[in-house]
């Protein structure tokens, strides 16, 4: 986009373009948004805004833009998802003309989903939390024998919004389909807005995925330092992992101690608590070993609210 400045130096020596100089110029003098200006300063003389066209032309310019806003991506605007606004202040009996970029709606809301999106880790989910955005009255409505489930996510979501990060998380216990990963998913969003940040590990590939990180324990580290220090952590489809003695003792076990009456976790699982401790009880190299199994539950059975997630599978 040409300035009017270099409009002018272009124009300059030659009689007919320093008319066409003058015609523009009135023509930004007799702009609307300049009209405005007038009307909000009283004392604005002409000779500031003479002296000043440029940035009346900007401003004039990308109103237009954005009244005819053809969308972020494509803004056409000097600076992407902001326009000139104009403010003027009297200093030392002379009128000063300031210009000021502003963001657009557009641009704040692509900001604020960009922040939420930082917020929350995913790993091993292969869905886009924020792409639709979610809709609490039709998780509601969609199965009505899952109301009660959803009135307690919304419940908690408040309390934190009310009162802060709490101590205890969710265990949303239900079987296959009945939108348990979405309504976690909905937590972490609805509580990032609110600044605190969150991740949503798939348990079963996590497990696998962490029995190869033995062999690089720098990534490990890195990893469970995130999942210990996040506001919330939601661990989805737990019970459905194949774990080993290691996994269970050393990874998931440490996560756990670090978190407990400290920060909230948040279940997902086609199993109850019970079914949940027979699970954590048995590996495959070890067998059965009842107190491993009963000091893991230790570390989440107090920490949770059981949430029976009823209804019909909604996939397929």
């Amino acid at each position: 986009m040409e300035s009017m400045a270099e409009a002018l130096r272009r124009w300059q020596g030659s009689s007919s373009a320093m008319q066409d100089a003058e015609r523009t110029a009135e023509r930004v003098l007799r702009d609307p948004l300049v009209a405005k200006l007038r009307e909000r300063y009283p004392g604005l003389d002409e000779a500031a805004l003479r002296s000043n066209l440029n940035r009346l032309h900007q401003c004039s310019t990308e109103y237009r833009n954005c009244r005819d806003c053809p969308g972020l991506e494509r803004c056409p605007n000097d600076m992407q998802g902001h326009f000139t606004r104009i403010t003027c202040a009297e200093v030392n009996g002379r009128w000063q003309v300031y210009d000021h970029k502003t963001a657009c709606s557009k641009w704040t809301a692509y900001e604020q989903e960009r922040q939420l999106r930082n917020r929350v880790t995913s790993f091993y989910l292969d869905v886009d939390f924020f792409k639709d955005g979610y809709d609490p009255l039709e998780m509601a409505e969609l199965d009505p024998e899952r109301r009660r489930a959803v009135n307690q996510l919304l419940q908690y979501v408040y309390s934190t919004q009310t009162n802060g990060l709490q101590k205890k998380g969710l265990y949303l216990m239900g079987s296959f389909g009945t939108g348990k990963t979405y309504m976690a998913a909905y937590l972490l969003h609805e509580l990032a807005k609110e600044g605190l940040s969150g991740v949503i590990v798939y348990m079963p590939e996590f497990v696998e995925d962490a029995k190869a990180l033995m062999m690089e324990p720098q990534k490990l580290k890195e990893t469970l330092t995130l999942m210990k220090e996040a506001d919330l952590l939601v661990f989805d489809d737990i019970g459905a992992e194949n774990l080993s003695p290691w996994v269970r003792d050393h990874v998931l076990g440490a996560i756990l101690n670090s978190r407990m009456n400290r920060k909230p976790t948040f279940y997902t699982s086609n199993h109850d608590l019970e079914a949940l401790e027979r699970h954590f009880s048995f590996t495959h190299k070890e067998g059965e070993e009842m107190h491993k199994g009963q000091r893991l539950m230790d570390r989440i059975r107090p920490f949770v609210d059981v949430v029976h997630v009823r209804g019909k599978n909604q996939r397929g």
